[in-house]
């Protein structure tokens, strides 16, 4: 669950005939060198497939109907080896329905003066057809990707492993499919939203089901199911009792097992790889799920509380796009005002995501004051210091709109022995009260997604992709 289906990226370089066979034999040696090196570097996060050169229309639009048509294929990149008279990629371009790359870099680093002729001269014009190409793109308004510079650099090559995994999660947007346990919560405003548009738009699939549904999967977990996923709990996890007996501690602790167990069961039979859930709808249910929303955030599924179907699916998307990497749902809480030490402090009722956690998660039993059930298990950390982007979806009605802050994430230094749910710290960009005031002015929601590996960069890329409004506060 927590990666991407497998993918690939296709290379396709433009030429044309006019320079010979020799020429063109020269272009496809290039760009296998290039293929070979870029697959052996390590960094890109997906294989490059080279594919024919591309010297005709029809050639280019055959190349980009079958990108269209393989699933396994993500996106494709160009390259403009020599000069290629970019009124031959509209047709081909416009078909493409996937992530376009255009790669604007040479086969040689430098211009060999000692020995440069009009051969290679017309052999290596990528500075002639970048421009040429890239005009073409942006009249037919592709929203592509432009990465310069030599491709054998380490900076160039990074660039273009962050796009693929923007160009992955795009992909894997359509397959998205959110389950609801329960609505949203009553009166609550930014958890609402266009369930049709976000289809249309996105890709997303949002399912309601009543509680009811889940109950009957949790009803029938065996306790052999639950022992065994109780003992891996104990090689994971560091168990505090509190106030406890051992046996209440561990049958509170089972409960949340079991509905571990259920849930995954039921998201994994319907095809949902998101979900929300909502301590105002909780009938039949002895706890409100919190380990085990936990573990399987853990897990790659996306998740929001109080029935937050938007960002359950926005968590999902950035979960693929970061390789589940230091990304999860999370929710500003309480502020830290003192003078030059503002942040604020993220948490949840229960559910932080555990790929957030600094240290070794503890699993604690304490009281829950809403819901109205009996005291839930949930992890307890505390989280990892980084740079990061946090995330946040809003429909206003006519249209959705993304904010995107960066944030400096940083450890805890002072111990919080009272607080019964996981917490993280940050600091917003560019300070406090002018980050706080540009998210409060542009409607930025309380449930967010942060990252500590993905960029603002990534997020506008794929922004772009799906034609979503944003506003960047950094």
């Amino acid at each position: 669950m927590t990666t991407a289906a497998k993918k690939e990226f296709w290379f396709v370089v433009g030429s044309q005939h006019l320079y010979g066979e020799e020429a063109l034999a020269e272009v496809k040696a290039h760009a296998q060198v290039m293929t070979d090196a870029l697959n052996k570097s390590g960094v890109l996060p997906y294989p490059l497939v080279l594919q024919d050169l591309a010297v005709t229309a029809d050639k280019i639009t055959t190349i980009m109907k079958e990108v269209n048509y393989r699933d396994e294929v993500a996106g494709v990149i160009t390259w403009m080896h020599t000069f290629s008279p970019a009124k031959m990629w509209i047709r081909g371009t416009k078909l493409l329905q996937k992530p376009l790359l255009h790669l604007a870099t040479q086969y040689n680093e430098s211009i060999p003066w000692a020995t440069i002729d009009m051969d290679f001269m017309n052999l290596n014009q990528a500075a002639h057809g970048d421009r040429e190409y890239g005009f073409i793109n942006a009249r037919l308004n592709k929203q592509n990707k432009v990465v310069v510079g030599y491709w054998e650099r380490a900076e160039v090559q990074k660039h273009i492993a962050d796009w693929m995994d923007v160009a992955v999660a795009y992909n894997e947007g359509f397959t998205i499919k959110v389950a609801r346990f329960g609505d949203n919560m009553r009166n609550v405003g930014v958890t609402e939203g266009d369930k049709v548009e976000a289809q249309i738009q996105f890709g997303w699939t949002v399912d309601y089901f009543g509680i009811g549904d889940l109950v009957q999967y949790v009803n029938a977990v065996t306790a052999e199911e639950v022992d065994a996923l109780f003992a891996e709990y104990s090689n994971l996890y560091d168990f505090d009792y509190g106030t406890y007996s051992k046996e209440a501690w561990e049958a509170s602790v089972k409960v949340q097992a079991s509905y571990e167990i259920a849930l995954k069961r039921f998201l994994d039979n319907g095809g949902y790889n998101a979900f929300t859930t909502n301590f105002e709808d909780l009938y039949g249910m002895k706890q409100l799920p919190g380990l085990a929303v936990q573990r399987l955030m853990a897990q790659g599924y996306g998740f929001a509380g109080e029935g937050d179907w938007k960002t359950a699916a926005l968590d999902r998307l950035l979960k693929v796009m970061s390789h589940n990497d230091s990304t999860g749902f999370m929710e500003d809480y309480t502020y830290e005002l003192a003078a030059g030490q503002e942040a604020i402090l993220q948490s949840h009722m229960l559910e932080v995501d555990p790929s957030l956690a600094s240290n070794k998660p503890k699993i604690l039993v304490a009281p829950l004051g809403i819901g109205n059930r009996e005291d839930p298990a949930r992890l307890v950390f505390d989280g990892k210091a980084g740079e990061g982007v946090v995330v946040s979806m809003a429909d206003f009605g006519t249209h959705y709109k993304l904010l995107i802050n960066e944030v400096t994430a940083f450890e805890p230094t002072v111990p919080a022995p009272k607080l019964p749910v996981a917490r993280v710290l940050w600091k917003v960009k560019p300070n406090f009260q002018d980050g706080v005031k540009a998210w409060i002015e542009n409607g930025g929601g309380h449930h967010t997604v942060v990252s500590l590996t993905l960029t603002t960069d990534q997020v506008v890329t794929y922004a772009k992709l799906v034609g979503l409004e944003y506003v960047i506060i950094k």
